[in-house]
């Protein structure tokens, strides 16, 4: 549910952002604590299909419906939802009253476009990460939510997996002392980070609504390579600081109380991916103000490090992290061997959703609530302007802009 409207200073009027503001509407209907929740997905891509399914499993809950800009992907979904009616248009979705929350799991471009339209429409809302695409998106996303009485849970699910409490639990403890140094990886040798898409045998581009798709961005002829592989394209995507460091800031900015970094510094490249606009190879360094370094390093040719190792380094003492939410604490003067990561990561997705289920009934906060998605997706943006800038950009709190 909205809360912390002061995180970010300035609070933006609907007058000023002129769109999403709540109307009579976005009141929604009453979820009681025993009542069926009743849901729909928009976006029934590999992302969408892989919340869909434990979506449908969690307690009390009915999948009705399934938006898409391409009909191709109704059979799937059918397959997992049996008997959902289907939309090209989300829109028509939301027009349905019964339907009490959302999930979204769209390209990152048209994250907005969705949940400004759902938080009107009365909807609760599941939202994939990266919430929003940039600063702009996601002031015009809080503008919708604020006085809109909606629960909203943004797809990082790490923070349901226990592992931030642990950390909070080591630091509070005085484990690691002053920490001013994070330093995060998350290595892949995976061609393409695991994300390329063939073109589907048969594939009929009349079945795309093509326009939907673009939402906000630049608008160019038709691109079935744009289209299934739309991370590969600034124009949709923030690659893998958008897919994977997003997931690695959530935990350690719930961890910290991190705010919005004063400023990011991004350098790398793209040096075996050419089919791939964002960089395979590259490391963000953010400043922030209570005299922290965090720094996140990335790369698709060696899987070293794995999808998440992590050392929190103090005056005392380093917390050491891993994906698999193992985490022991080396002393100040001793020395870690470095072993391989160890344990079996559980994706905690499961549990996210159902924490999201959850508040619904219960209207509380859910685990990664709004204000979190917010800080994150605006360092994450400005981690990707810095690259493509080249510079260093900062985060001017007076105007909420990237400058």
């Amino acid at each position: 549910m909205a809360n912390r409207r002061d995180f970010l200073g300035t609070v933006m009027t609907a007058a000023t952002l002129g769109a999403g503001a709540a109307t009579a509407k976005s009141a929604g209907r009453v979820v009681g604590a025993n009542d069926r929740i009743r849901f729909g997905l928009i976006g029934a891509g590999a992302r969408g299909q892989e919340i869909l399914k434990p979506a449908v499993a969690c307690a009390n809950v009915e999948c009705v419906a399934v938006a898409d800009a391409w009909t191709g992907r109704f059979p799937e979904a059918q397959k997992i939802a049996p008997g959902v009616k289907t939309f090209q248009d989300h829109r028509k979705l939301l027009d349905d009253p019964s339907i009490d929350a959302v999930l979204i799991a769209t390209p990152q471009h048209l994250h907005a476009r969705h949940f400004v339209d759902a938080i009107a429409a009365g909807k609760d809302v599941y939202q994939e990460k990266t919430m929003a695409f940039d600063a702009d998106h996601a002031r015009r996303m809080r503008n919708a939510l604020d006085g809109s009485g909606r629960v909203v849970q943004v797809g990082l699910q790490w923070n349901s997996s226990g592992g931030v409490q642990k950390a909070r639990e080591h630091i509070a403890a005085g484990a690691v002392g002053t920490a001013s140094l994070l330093e995060t990886h998350h290595f892949r040798q995976t061609p393409y980070g695991g994300w390329l898409r063939e073109v589907p045998e048969g594939f009929d581009p009349a079945r795309v609504d093509w326009d939907a798709f673009q939402g906000d961005a630049k608008r160019v002829p038709f691109d079935a390579d744009r289209f299934f592989n739309w991370r590969f394209y600034w124009d949709y995507s923030g690659g893998n600081v958008f897919e994977n460091f997003v997931h690695i800031a959530a935990f350690w900015f719930a961890a910290l109380d991190l705010a919005i970094p004063e400023c990011v510094t991004s350098v790398g490249g793209n040096y075996q991916h050419p089919r791939m606009s964002p960089p395979d190879a590259f490391t963000v360094s953010m400043k922030h103000s209570n005299k922290l370094l965090f720094t996140f390093t990335s790369m698709f040719g060696n899987g070293y490090h794995g999808e998440g190792r992590n050392f929190l380094f103090g005056d005392k003492g380093t917390l050491v992290h891993s994906l698999a939410d193992l985490m022991h604490v080396v002393p100040a003067g001793k020395k870690d061997e470095l072993p391989a990561p160890q344990g079996k990561f559980k994706n905690p997705t499961p549990e996210h959703l159902a924490n999201f289920f959850d508040c619904v009934r219960s209207r509380s906060e859910p685990n990664s609530p709004f204000e979190l998605g917010f800080r994150t997706a605006v360092a994450c943006r400005m981690a990707v302007e810095s690259y493509r800038r080249g510079a260093t950009v900062r985060w001017d709190p007076a105007t909420e802009t990237i400058v």
